[in-house]
Formats: structure tokens, sequence, C-alpha cells
């Protein structure tokens, strides 16, 4: 509710104060109420050049335009104190009545009595606070660019592949960790990752504002990392803390002493704990909705039941066979696997001794493979139930022997519904109650205690989503941490603008401007 409030203040306060500054410009204050007809006599009334209506029409573009009509309103009333612009540029809507209802100011028409010019250094200034204002309001609240930074979303999502994320598409999400260097999710720059780029000494409640429109399967989602709310400062997203500690003991981890089981030493640097919205980024597919039964069957996804479609360009890991004479790097490159794929499958196939290649290709780059003479076999690999590998998967207790091909079931819960507990399923919702929504959870003989009270019942506060990324066997997604909650969702990922192949040092202009969200 104070968001909203907010919000409608700073819509009406912003349109109070045109209607008193036209009035001290001479034009009607009713007319400051009409939407596009007011814009266009802000401009004229700033002594801008008709390109301006042009640049209103633009997105994000139209908020530089908004804000550098305030700071030309107030120079046009001969109003040049740098802090006073500034102060009109980051709350135009308290400025705006403020300047309209001041005594003794008179408006002065550009075109016959321009501005007094500042001098470089003020210029310098006015322009680096106005494109910082204009930039966090662009990046929080419109649209962010985000780089694919990892191969766990192959073949749809490039590494090297720059995404435009928008932010309108579910609402933007007010920030919750207001106090922070503008620009920069969660370390400075230049700092080894140590220096945090945020102070926690504000911390607001989860708040979206409405968008345009809701998660929908096979949507690519930018999230903050549901398993990074405890952190190492030298894993950062690579293995998260939770991980750790499971392996190696609290203890062992938290007194930086962690050996793997060849006695090599991994270091863990700083333990930090990081609110929701600087958490790491992450970007995956939607699969499941909330109120949603998922389950997966020798690699096929299941909804409610039923099979959902597999997006076209998924990878899976195969068995590959080459000749003893052929040359293996070169026929990988030729269909399109990157240098590091084919560097992994090597180091593996030396290290295990077998002469298979262990690599992640779609089913259609698997079909174009077992047809090359220089391969003799080509063997999909799919886990099964009971697998070693299930003891690092969600949700890390007893009973659940899954693989990442053979999950579930599992239900996603939904906001404002009611989940039946058990000792048996509380390990799938215990994040869920205690960690996501801030519950104290404790099982005391034999019993389920929320908030000091025993219960077989819990009503969610928010909605949920299972996330996965397009290569399936290089992903850590949610059969690794669980549900994704609604509150650490950023954005859509909605267009790639740039892509670029470091292992060939080429720009793919054939991905230029594709919908990064196809499947």
């Amino acid at each position: 509710m104070l968001y909203d409030i907010l919000l409608i203040l700073y819509f009406v306060g912003t349109i109070a104060g045109l209607c008193l500054v036209f009035r001290r410009a001479g034009i009607a204050p009713w007319k400051a109420l009409v939407p596009v007809y007011n814009v266009v006599l802000w401009i004229k009334m700033c002594g801008k050049s008709w390109r301006w209506y042009l640049y209103c029409l633009i997105p994000a573009i139209n908020v530089f335009c908004f804000l550098l009509l305030v700071v030309e309103t107030a120079r046009v009333f001969r109003r040049y104190n740098f802090w006073e612009q500034t102060f009109a540029v980051i709350f135009p809507w308290i400025y705006l009545p403020l300047l309209g209802l001041a005594k003794g100011l008179e408006y002065h028409d550009p075109a016959v009595d321009p501005p007094m010019k500042v001098k470089g250094g003020r210029d310098w200034a006015d322009s680096i606070v106005f494109a910082l204002v204009a930039a966090v309001i662009i990046r929080g609240n419109i649209f962010e660019l985000y780089n694919i930074p990892s191969s766990s979303m192959e073949k749809s999502l490039l590494v090297g592949d720059h995404v435009l994320v928008s932010k309108l598409a579910y609402g933007p999400r007010v920030a919750m960790t207001p106090i922070a260097v503008p620009l920069v999710h969660n370390v400075l720059p230049l700092t080894g990752g140590k220096v945090e780029s945020y102070s926690k000494l504000i911390e607001l409640p989860y708040h979206r504002y409405p968008g345009y429109t809701h998660v929908k399967r096979f949507d690519a989602v930018v999230f903050n990392y549901p398993d990074g709310d405890t952190m190492c400062t030298a894993q950062f997203s690579n293995r998260s803390y939770h991980d750790l500690v499971r392996k190696y003991g609290i203890e062992a981890v938290e007194q930086d002493r962690v050996f793997d089981e060849f006695g090599e030493r991994i270091e863990i640097g700083k333990i930090r704990v990081r609110p929701v919205d600087k958490r790491e980024n992450f970007i995956k597919r939607c699969i499941g909705l909330p109120g949603e039964d998922l389950q997966i069957v020798d690699q096929q996804v299941l909804i409610d039941g039923k099979p959902v479609e597999t997006p076209h360009d998924a990878q899976f890991s195969y068995g590959v066979l080459f000749d003893p004479i052929a040359n293996p790097a070169r026929v990988l490159d030729n269909l399109g696997v990157s240098y590091e794929d084919i560097s992994i499958a090597q180091q593996r196939a030396r290290y295990s001794g077998t002469p298979y290649y262990i690599l992640p290709l779609s089913r259609e780059k698997a079909a174009q493979l077992a047809t090359k003479y220089e391969v003799r076999d080509v063997q999909p690999i799919v886990y099964p139930a009971d697998s070693v590998e299930g003891r690092d998967l969600f949700p890390h207790a007893e009973g659940y022997n899954w693989s990442v091909d053979n999950f579930g079931p599992v239900h996603i819960p939904a906001k404002g519904e009611t989940l039946h507990l058990t000792l048996e399923n509380l390990p799938l919702y215990q994040r869920v109650i205690a960690v996501y929504e801030g519950n104290t959870l404790e099982v005391k003989d034999g019993q389920i205690v929320i908030n000091g009270q025993p219960t077989t019942e819990y009503t969610c506060k928010m909605d949920y989503y299972w996330m996965m990324g397009d290569n399936r066997h290089n992903s850590v997604d949610s059969r690794f941490w669980g549900f994704v909650p609604e509150d650490h969702i950023t954005g859509k990922a909605r267009t790639i603008y740039f892509s670029r192949d470091k292992d060939h040092h080429r720009v793919r202009t054939e991905r230029l401007f594709r919908d990064a969200s196809a499947r």
C-alpha cells in the first residue's frame, strides 16, 4: 500500500506542479491535465526543438527527456543552483509544485531571453547527475542489459549473447536495498569481489508494480539465485554455502578449512548474507508454474502427469566414440560444439580411461554427428533414479533418491494455497516456510512447529516457479536448489541485442535481435 501511495503521489505531484508552472508561464493550467498535449506545451515552454516530440515517443529515451525537461523548467525560471537542480531531478513530484508556488519568480521565454550558460565543470556535473538518475530509473524499472556467462541455456542462449531484460514485463520490483552504489549489482568493481556495493542499513519489504504480462511456461527468466542468500566470497555462485556445508560440515566451512577428495584446499573466503535483490543473477527457462505438479521421467518433463514440449535446442549428454584416425576437435568444431565443451570432454576421456567423449548435444546435433564417417557410435546418457548424483539434488534429504533425468514428483506452491505438511514432505517446503517467507520452523517430538504452534498445514504467501536450463546436464537449476519465489524474479529476457563467438572471435550476426525466450 505504501508503494502504491508513493507512486500516486509521484504522478499527482508532477501534474499538479506542471499546472502551477504553466500558470506562471502564461499557459492555462487545465492544459497540463491533457495527456500528450501537456508534453507538447511543456517542450515549447522550455524552448526545445520539434525533435523532442519524437524523443518522447521512444521508450527509455523518454525518461531522459522527462528529467531534462524538469531541469530546463528550473532554468527558464532562472534557478541555476546545482543542488536545487539535483533535487529537481531526483524528486520532480516535490520540486515542480514548490517551483510553481514560490514567490518572486518570473518566467523567461528562451526564444527571447535565453538561459544563462553554465561553466564547463558545472555542465559536466549536471550531466553526470542527470545521467545517473535517469540510468538508475531505467535499469530498475524498464530494462537491464545482461550477458550470458555460462552454457547452462545452450543452445537456446549462447555464451557471449547479450540480452535485453524487460523489467516492465512482470512489473518493476521496488529496490529492497535502496542504499547502494548506482549501476553496480552487489560488489564494487576493481575490488576482486571483496567490497559490497550496498548497505543493509535500510531493507524494504518486497513489492512489485503490475506488469503487462505474467511468468509463462518456457519464458527465459532472469532471477536472483535462491540458494545465494548465504555465500562464500571465494566461490560466488559456483558452489553455494549450503552445498559446501552439506558436503564438508559447517565447522570446516566457517573455519575456511575445506579440502576435496584429492586433498586440494577449497578456498571459502568471507561468508556473507545477502538480501534478495543483491544475490547473483541467474537466467533459466520457466518449466513449472504455481500450483502444478512436476515430474521428470527419463528426461521427459511431465506437468500434472502430461508431457510438455522439450525446447528444440535443449541439450543432453551423449557418449561419442570416434574412429582412432579421426580428428575429434575438427569434427565437433564444424558442428558448432564450443572449445570449452571439447576440452572438458577430452580431459574426462583422458582421466577416466574411456574412449568415449561425453558431450552436451541437442538431439538434432547428435543425429547429425551419428552420420559422420569419423564417428563410430553415439549413445544418449540417461541418469536413472537412485544414482549417486541424487545426493546433490533438491531437497537434499533421505528418501529422495532422484537424478537430473528422473526427478519428482514435486508440487510447486502457489500464493494462497494451503500445503498439507508431513515429516516426509517437509524437506520440500522447509526453505519456503523458514527462509523465503520468514517463519520459524522446527520439529519437536515428531511434530512440525511453525512460529511456536504445532501444525500440519501452511498457507503460502507467494507464488513459486520451477526453473531449468536448456543444457539439461550442465545446468545448476531448480533440480539442485528447488523453487524460485516470485520476489526473486527480476525480469523477462526479451531480445538478443549483441552476440560474440569467443571461440572464433566473430560477431554472430545471425543471432542479432532474436527473441531471447524463443525455444
